[in-house]
């Protein structure tokens, strides 16, 4: 069980479409993994590292000083680092979030800093 790297950083976003505009059309970001409903965008960065656009399905992403950016911290074996810190009083706002490719939960530090956990699905080859 162990942290491996920064796998993203989440912007929640309420208009998909104005967002998008502005990351590729402004900053001239590539898109990469995205999802046919405006849920999630990938943009990778040529140097290392990845921004992902989140639009909450219940219309409450709205950026404050406790919900803002996120990180997602990739790590091996979601389910341990759950048991090992709901053990030692962590709450999690999301518990488990599947996706096609990851596994996800989400917590917040003591300053109220929003913090995934992200572990990607093994393939078939083991990655």
């Amino acid at each position: 069980m162990k942290i491996r790297k920064v796998a993203f950083t989440l912007i929640p976003v309420r208009d998909t479409d104005r967002a998008r505009a502005f990351y590729e059309g402004l900053l001239g970001l590539e898109p990469g993994l995205t999802a046919g409903d405006g849920m999630w965008t990938e943009y990778d960065l040529p140097e290392g590292g990845c921004i992902a656009l989140f639009r909450d399905p219940s219309g409450n992403a709205t950026p404050s000083a406790n919900a803002g950016s996120m990180v997602a911290i990739e790590v091996t074996d979601l389910d341990g680092w759950i048991a090992t810190l709901e053990a030692k009083g962590v709450e999690f706002k999301a518990r488990l979030i599947p996706s096609p490719v990851c596994r996800m939960s989400i917590l917040t530090d003591p300053e109220g800093n929003g913090l995934m956990l992200h572990e990607l699905k093994r393939t078939a080859t083991g990655h």
